[in-house]
């Protein structure tokens, strides 16, 4: 990956997406901008040429589309300068799972699990077969806390930390770096947009803060970066626990607890 790379950035119209594209601007990366919302991506766009002198490209699409995430998926596969893929568009879910309907299931997963994986898919074998490159997907820590609540959503951001710890442990050795990132609760649109009010919560980081700490993480190339966790160990310790149990795991025949007595 040079200096040079550009970053194509989903979810780019806002909020982290938006701030993405402000600090790689900053840092001399020319850009590729997705969102549905042409309008704001035209003016951002317009504003980070203006102040950087980089080069930004917009591609409006809505990335539940099958037929319009083809499209970004093509500039992913053909354009060579792109190095760095931020995979940032997401939505969230108000109210319970029982409050949910198939469509709007079915929106949210495409949202956050589908398209996610079917970029990084599509932008991977060429980054892998230049040793070089990026994708950083953003999670959410409630993808490994299902008390707070949302069930739906948390699943899919339990997904894209998988997928990243998945594809990290594949493409490393070939030169590509993957990182998750899992923020908080951050002040961006997402919760007008899903009926919430971000002000009822009693702590909110600001995105600025989020995204210079997901960048403090992405040059020291953490695979995982976590910015609202204070304590360090606590990440090492969840992760020693789980190779801990799968040590433990036997393939060959049930635990004894599970069989009949004889």
């Amino acid at each position: 990956m040079t200096l040079s790379s550009t970053v194509l950035i989903t979810g780019a119209s806002s909020g982290i997406g938006a701030t993405y594209a402000e600090r790689f601007a900053r840092r001399g990366h020319d850009l590729v901008l997705v969102a549905r919302d042409k309008a704001r991506l035209d003016a951002l766009a317009k504003r980070l040429q203006d102040e950087n002198g980089v080069a930004v490209a917009v591609l409006q699409a809505d990335l539940t589309e099958s037929a319009e995430l083809a499209v970004v998926e093509a500039r992913l596969r053909d354009d060579a300068r792109i190095g760095i893929l931020v995979n940032n568009a997401g939505m969230a879910q108000s109210g319970s799972f029982v409050q949910q309907t198939g469509d709007s299931i079915e929106r949210l997963i495409t949202l956050n699990t589908t398209a996610p994986a079917r970029l990084a898919a599509a932008v991977a074998p060429r980054l892998a077969q230049s040793g070089s490159g990026a994708i950083v997907n953003i999670g959410s820590v409630v993808g490994f806390a299902p008390e707070m609540g949302m069930s739906l959503y948390g699943a899919t951001k339990a997904f894209v930390l998988f997928l990243s710890q998945g594809l990290s442990l594949e493409l490393s050795s070939k030169g590509v770096y993957v990182q998750a990132v899992l923020p908080a609760a951050t002040r961006t649109e997402i919760w007008q947009r899903s009926g919430m009010d971000v002000n009822a919560l009693p702590e909110v980081m600001e995105v600025g803060e989020l995204v210079d700490a997901a960048l403090a993480g992405f040059d020291r190339r953490e695979q995982v970066t976590i910015p609202p966790l204070h304590v360090a160990a606590r990440w090492d310790a969840l992760e020693g626990a789980r190779q801990g149990l799968l040590s433990d795991i036997r393939q060959a025949h049930a635990a004894e607890r599970y069989r009949a007595p004889e």
